[in-house]
């Protein structure tokens, strides 16, 4: 009687008991997107003119012909287009460029827009972002 008595209450209990459906792994969560559309403009008057090229990450391409390393740097920098300025040197030589960024990066909307003095100046800032 004590085994009919515990199957009982077994059986009882199993009942009793929510259904548990078998829970799938959580997938992971997509990187988010980044995608820009870097431009660069030469506003002097014997250098004049606009480039653009588009830059994506996850996995790195766009027309941006260093995206792999474009994309490298903006993850090290949490997304910063500018970093402390490098080691080399840059002459005063006064050849306006304008950088600017405009999209998503890492899913979040950004804009970047800044003037400097030349494209060494420029490149010292900002590594290969810039670099078309």
């Amino acid at each position: 009687m004590p085994h009919l008595v515990a199957t009982a209450l077994t059986g009882a209990a199993l009942a009793l008991s929510p259904v548990l459906a078998p829970v799938a792994p959580a997938a992971a969560d997509p990187v988010p997107a980044t995608e820009l559309r870097l431009t660069l403009t030469y506003p002097g008057a014997t250098t004049s003119g606009t480039r653009t090229v588009t830059l994506t990450c996850g996995p790195a391409g766009g027309k941006h012909p260093k995206a792999a390393e474009a994309c490298a740097e903006l993850a090290r920098s949490g997304g910063r287009f500018e970093h402390a300025h490098g080691d080399g040197f840059c002459t005063l030589e006064y050849a306006p460029v304008i950088a600017e960024a405009e999209g998503r990066w890492a899913g979040r909307p950004v804009r970047f827009r800044r003037e400097y003095s030349n494209g060494c100046v420029m490149r010292a800032y900002t590594g290969t972002i810039f670099a078309f």
